[in-house]
């Protein structure tokens, strides 16, 4: 009898704990870098009813906007180690140097290239996958963002011109990569974190703000924005992440299903990505902004000068041999 007993107890708790694993499967925490209500915001909502939807409510997704679970850099060291399942947001390259090579200045100059370069099943996704595998991450696809720009909070002589020396400080992220852009272009590079660049702003620490795009600027420092320069610094793209272990321990048709609507979500972003860059001009100029007008010839002129001499130092801080073999493959070069 007690050996019965036993046995039943060691069901009883087998199952408790099978089900216990199940429930905690059900619920995915997303994490992204926008306040609510935002085109991110709402794109990942839809990510989320689509997901329930596909799974037969077997996966629910659950959102946290506003880096909520704290900056991206953090959250792309907590979904690696599975505190966090989820995230959409750009990659951290203080977790490895090699992810700079999204970030450099001037690789694409339309939306078709960008499409071409950073799309799904391109030599630099692939790349980028890797990367991210590396520190246990799956990437399930892609939001590719927009072109970037400067935002200042005063005006400026030669805003558009490589060569003119603008003599004011420049926010940048703490990344190599935006550091020798700005000082290339005339600007004093300030690297700070995004936490504390709104308020550097506001203060006098600096006079304005690089590493963002229109859509970044309105969300996040239209107060402070006097003027709006596209000078088309980088292309920004996000990743959509996934925990691997994560991903490993749903079933085969879930795993089909979450890669369907994640492929989903990336392709709807290819298709509004453009018309939304230029309808966050729009409402940057409605909110105050002037927006400054950069001639073709700068913009050429500024590619030609950042990839002669900003390149070199990006490559091989990155490390050359690398860096080129990736740059060939992704460009066709």
């Amino acid at each position: 009898m007690n050996l019965v007993l036993v046995k039943k107890t060691a069901l009883a708790l087998a199952l408790t704990l099978a089900t216990t694993g199940l429930i905690q499967a059900e619920t995915l925490k997303l994490s992204h870098v926008r306040p609510q209500g935002t085109v991110i915001d709402n794109e990942v909502k839809w990510f989320a009813e689509n997901v329930q939807k596909a799974t037969d409510d077997k996966i629910k997704v659950k959102i946290y906007a506003a880096n909520a679970l704290g900056d991206y850099t953090v959250v792309q060291e907590r979904v690696g180690l599975g505190a966090i399942d989820m995230a959409v947001q750009p990659p951290a390259s203080g977790a490895d140097k090699r992810f700079q090579i999204i970030y450099m200045p001037y690789m694409v100059k339309n939306w078709q290239e960008a499409q071409e370069v950073f799309g799904s099943g391109t030599p630099l996704r692939d790349t980028v996958a890797e990367l991210y595998k590396e520190q246990g991450i799956k990437v399930m696809g892609a939001w590719p963002v927009y072109f970037g720009g400067i935002a200042l909070n005063r005006e400026v002589q030669g805003a558009g011109d490589p060569n003119a020396v603008k003599g004011i400080k420049l926010r940048v992220p703490p990344i190599k990569t935006f550091q020798l852009l700005a000082n290339q272009v005339g600007y004093i590079a300030s690297p700070l974190p995004f936490s504390e660049a709104f308020t550097a702003v506001q203060t006098g620490v600096v006079d304005g703000v690089m590493g963002s795009g229109a859509e970044g600027y309105y969300s996040s420092f239209r107060d402070v924005t006097k003027y709006y320069v596209p000078s088309n610094t980088h292309f920004e793209v996000w990743y959509l992440l996934l925990n691997q272990e994560r991903y490993d321990d749903l079933d085969p048709v879930q795993q089909a299903a979450l890669d369907k609507v994640a492929l989903e979500f990336e392709n709807r972003r290819w298709l509004t990505a453009q018309a939304d860059q230029a309808a966050n001009e729009q409402l940057l100029a409605k909110a105050g902004a002037t927006i400054v007008d950069v001639s073709e010839a700068e913009l050429e002129a500024t590619a030609k000068k950042v990839r002669t001499n900003v390149w070199p130092e990006i490559i091989d801080d990155i490390g050359k041999e690398w860096a080129e073999k990736v740059l060939k493959a992704a460009l066709k070069d």
